[in-house]
């Protein structure tokens, strides 16, 4: 298999790309692995939606993947995901994609300047459904992401985001790589460890560490399943 796995930064799957075979660099942004058979394209482009739309588009334009992979972290709208746990997420939406009207958000689906249904929407969200089975990413409990420019630390914003989207999750590069993806007919999954909650900004409750080591232990399980299985 070709892989390609994107992180907004090295420091979230650097744990995983010390134990693996490295063969070189193709640019600041793209960097070669081996992970026994298969070959792991690691694709760095950086924080936010722009960035990693751009580079995306551009990598998918160049290579032919059967699989790619964002991984990261992210903060969590709920208490009921644990700091470090990790997540697949399977719905995507942009927060601030719209116009206001007061104390309201309105989608360009409800202003009628897209169809909610055009590829690859699926009533107005992207919604992943990959069908490569991989056992590691299954036992992880699925839920819904948020994409937003800013990460979130007022409690208005966070209700209001919380009433709109029906998100479990919050990420700068989430819907633009389950765009680019599903635009491309690219399997794909996004995972992600909870390093925080969403609230506001207190970074004393933050644990980054927990949540890269958990993320990175599954993403080795997931290459090493990949592996055996092809």
């Amino acid at each position: 298999m070709r892989i390609l796995l994107v992180s907004a930064t090295m420091a979230e799957i650097r744990p995983l790309l010390v134990k693996q075979c490295f063969l070189g660099e193709e640019n600041d942004y793209l960097f070669n692995y081996q992970s026994q058979q298969n070959l792991v394209d690691v694709l760095l482009p950086g924080i936010g939606m722009m960035q990693t739309a751009f580079h995306l588009g551009k990598q998918f334009g160049n290579m032919q993947y059967d699989l790619a992979i964002n991984a990261g972290i992210a903060g969590a709208y709920t208490d009921s995901l644990k700091i470090g746990e990790v997540v697949n997420i399977t719905e995507e939406c942009i927060t601030e994609l719209g116009a206001e009207d007061g104390d309201n958000l309105l989608s360009l689906f409800e202003l009628g300047l897209m169809d909610p249904d055009a590829t690859p929407y699926k009533g107005g969200r992207l919604v992943n459904e990959t069908a490569i089975l991989i056992n590691a990413i299954a036992k992880l409990r699925t839920v819904k992401g948020a994409t937003a420019n800013t990460i979130h630390g007022n409690i208005h914003s966070i209700m209001k985001i919380k009433s709109l989207f029906n998100a479990d999750v919050e990420s700068m590069e989430g819907a633009a790589f389950l765009f680019s993806c599903l635009s491309s007919k690219i399997p794909c999954y996004q995972i992600r460890s909870i390093s925080n909650y969403v609230e506001e900004r207190d970074k004393t409750r933050w644990n980054i560490e927990l949540a890269v080591k958990n993320l990175n232990k599954i993403l080795e399980e997931v290459l090493n399943e990949l592996v055996i299985s092809h």
